[in-house]
């Protein structure tokens, strides 16, 4: 996909989008997004699982390419199979399935989010780690949409926290 808006030739186009053409919002998104990254205290899988199965809806290039690196530990590279057939999977742990499902639904069908699996949740999932969850995966359903709608999802970058794999 071609990128949608025009950029000049000499910029950045994260840095123009989200920094010069909306100084009053692009800085306090770009914040938050990196905030999920920096200060996450979810586990490196299910925090994978479910950023990995909003980029695959999404169909963000960059973010499907992109592997969180904490203290350089990644998710094998066999994970984005397994996330992306969560169904049937049999390598993913407990909260990794719960995490690539509840992705899934809260990006396709929240309204369908039910008790059945509230409580499948709740089981696996403290209270505060399901805030922290939901607002990562908002991050990344809205984040990974306005850089893919727009084309910019080639040209991306994340926290230097988190280098890149390939």
């Amino acid at each position: 996909m071609d990128m949608f808006l025009e950029v000049p030739d000499d910029c950045d186009p994260i840095t123009h989008v989200w920094g010069h053409m909306v100084p009053g919002i692009g800085p306090a998104a770009a914040g938050f997004a990196s905030a999920v990254y920096e200060h996450s205290t979810l586990g490196l899988e299910e925090f994978e699982a479910a950023r990995l199965r909003i980029a695959q809806i999404n169909g963000c290039e960059f973010c499907l390419d992109w592997r969180t690196d904490r203290d350089g530990e990644t998710v094998p590279d066999w994970y984005l199979g397994e996330v992306a057939d969560w169904v049937e999977s049999d390598r993913l742990s407990t909260r990794a399935l719960l995490a690539a499902e509840y992705a899934e639904r809260f990006a396709l069908d929240h309204h369908g989010i039910d008790e059945e699996l509230w409580s499948r949740m709740r089981a696996e999932y403290s209270d505060r780690e399901l805030v922290e969850l939901s607002m990562s995966i908002g991050s990344w359903l809205t984040f990974g949409r306005i850089n893919r709608v727009f084309g910019l999802d080639t040209a991306c970058q994340l926290p230097d926290s988190a280098p890149r794999h390939s």
